[in-house]
């Protein structure tokens, strides 16, 4: 990844943690998962409002670091919208290759059909922020299903 790619992934990780998407709790949530990282203290609550197998709604609320924040500013704005089935999907893909260095290193990443998620990428080069960067993701899975 060359220098100026990676200054603008880390211009939009910051971007979101400084004007987090989505931020709040939803009091017409009709699930939530809670996600947390003991070994950094990240927290997140995730909220979602599923009415006909579709996400109506999705809210993150919750501390923690830059990456922990971004990642669920930007999984709310990609999973708003998306039937339960294509959340899953997505959601998986993230993970995947995010935990797998190998995975992102093919010409056909998946990251890259995610627009700004791309910006998560760079956590494979430290593996303890892997779990900052994908805790958002498992909680939303958790409250979707």
């Amino acid at each position: 990844m060359d220098v100026t790619l990676e200054e603008l992934y880390q211009d939009i990780i910051l971007e979101h943690n400084r004007v987090p998407r989505n931020k709040c709790k939803l009091l017409s949530s009709t699930k939530f998962a809670q996600g947390y990282n003991p070994s950094c203290g990240d927290d997140i609550t995730v909220f979602v409002e599923i009415k006909d197998d579709i996400i109506q709604k999705i809210t993150f609320d919750g501390e923690g670091c830059a990456i922990s924040q971004a990642s669920a500013s930007l999984m709310t704005e990609i999973l708003m919208g998306k039937s339960k089935e294509e959340a899953f999907k997505i959601i998986d893909d993230i993970c995947f290759t995010l935990s797998n260095p190998t995975a992102a290193a093919t010409s056909d990443n998946p990251l890259e059909q995610y627009g700004e998620v791309m910006s998560l990428a760079g956590v494979r080069k430290f593996p303890m922020r892997i779990k900052c960067a994908t805790l958002a993701w498992h909680a939303a899975k958790e409250a979707i299903s």
